[in-house]
Formats: structure tokens, C-alpha cells, sequence
């Protein structure tokens, strides 16, 4: 009676002991995931700008967006819009220390002749399933790392990255390169006197009046 009460301990503790996540390698399975927003507003535009009207409104809706770094503000116009609305889109773009971006996402609706729309992408990563306690207490005998593992070190480059999409991509360079600062320390290495001849040296402390 005592050895089928264990037996049947161990068929019913089987089933728990496969539940939660396995991490089964050094890499977490925890990692972050990118997501995009775009928010679109379409506003009156002619040959002298989009006028005062649907500046101020233009900078209500970004105001109710609380437009700040990180998001990218373009104009999708298919109709060509005129340098006056440029100007008065990016000047309101400025005020949130933003560039006007010269690639609009695509919009689902067609935009309507007269009309440019302005296009707010928005970025965001975050790590789903954290914090993840699931298997941190079922019996690991095949040493398999937690169900945690990884989800405070990729949580909190989620949080820190500037922009959430150079997760996905990686950030371009510029395509400039300064030849004294890359050389720096080479030169450094270079010019530094051997270790034989003084080139490092230790301070000599001195306890009770005895070095």
C-alpha cells in the first residue's frame, strides 16, 4: 500500500515538474519585443502653409501625444506638398526638439487632394512574460537556468535604449571618421616608456613612520 501511495505521488508530481518556462540554454528566452504606433491627423495645406488655425490645432493634438524624443514626425503627401508646409510642419516639429523625417509610414486611407498628413511614429520594447516565476521552485535535473533568467538585464535595456527600433535594426552610422581620435590610443601605447625604464611606477606608502 506504502510503495503504489508513491508511486502515484510521482505520476501526479510528473505533469508540475514539466510546467513553466525552460530556459534551456545561456541565451534567455525572455527578450525584447519592438512594437510601433503610428497616429496620423490630416490638416488643410496651400500654397502659403497650413495657416495659423491648424498650426494651433496640429500642436494641440502632438501636445496630447506629449511628442518627445524617440518619435518620428513625417508628412505623407502624395500630391507633393509645397515648401511653406514643410516649414510649418517642422518649425512646430522643433519645438519638441524634433526633425521632420523625410519617409512617411504608410496610412491605411488615401489622403485627400488639398489636405497633408502628418504621420507620429512611436516606438516601443518591452518584455513580455517578465517577471517569469514559474519554474523557480520544480525540480531542474537536467540544470536548466530559470525561469527568470534574463528578464532583469533585457528589461532594463528595453527601458534605457533611446530609440526602441535600433533593437530590431541597429543604428546607421554617419559615415564619418576622425583619424586622431582613432589613433589616440594607439599613439598612447606607443609613445608610453617600457615598464624597465620607469614607465610604471608604485607609491611607496608608509605605516607608523616605516616603509
Amino acid at each position: 500500500m506504502t510503495k503504489r501511495l508513491f508511486l502515484l505521488a510521482a505520476v501526479a508530481a510528473t505533469p508540475l515538474a514539466g510546467c513553466g518556462t525552460a530556459n534551456r540554454g545561456l541565451e534567455s528566452v525572455h527578450q525584447p519585443v519592438v512594437s510601433r504606433a503610428d497616429y496620423a491627423l490630416d490638416v488643410q495645406s496651400g500654397p502659403d502653409g497650413i495657416g495659423p488655425d491648424e498650426a494651433r490645432r496640429v500642436t494641440g493634438w502632438m501636445d496630447t501625444l506629449r511628442i518627445g524624443y524617440g518619435d518620428t514626425i513625417a508628412l505623407d503627401d502624395p500630391y507633393g506638398a509645397t515648401r511653406a508646409t514643410r516649414a510649418d510642419v517642422a518649425q512646430i516639429a522643433a519645438r519638441y526638439g524634433l526633425l521632420l523625417s523625410d519617409e512617411a509610414p504608410v496610412t491605411g486611407s488615401p489622403v485627400t487632394p488639398g489636405t497633408v498628413r502628418i504621420v507620429v511614429s512611436r516606438s516601443r520594447a518591452s518584455v513580455p512574460g517578465c517577471a517569469d516565476w514559474s519554474r523557480m521552485n520544480d525540480p531542474n535535473f537536467n540544470a536548466h537556468t530559470g525561469s527568470n533568467y534574463g528578464c532583469a538585464t533585457n528589461t532594463n535595456l528595453a527601458a534605457m535604449v533611446a530609440n526602441p527600433a535600433d533593437l530590431v535594426r541597429g543604428a546607421p552610422g554617419n559615415g564619418a571618421y576622425d583619424a586622431a581620435t582613432g589613433t589616440r590610443a594607439i599613439n598612447t601605447l606607443r609613445d608610453a616608456k617600457p615598464t624597465g625604464e620607469g614607465g610604471t611606477w608604485v607609491r611607496a606608502e608608509t605605516i607608523g613612520g616605516k616603509k
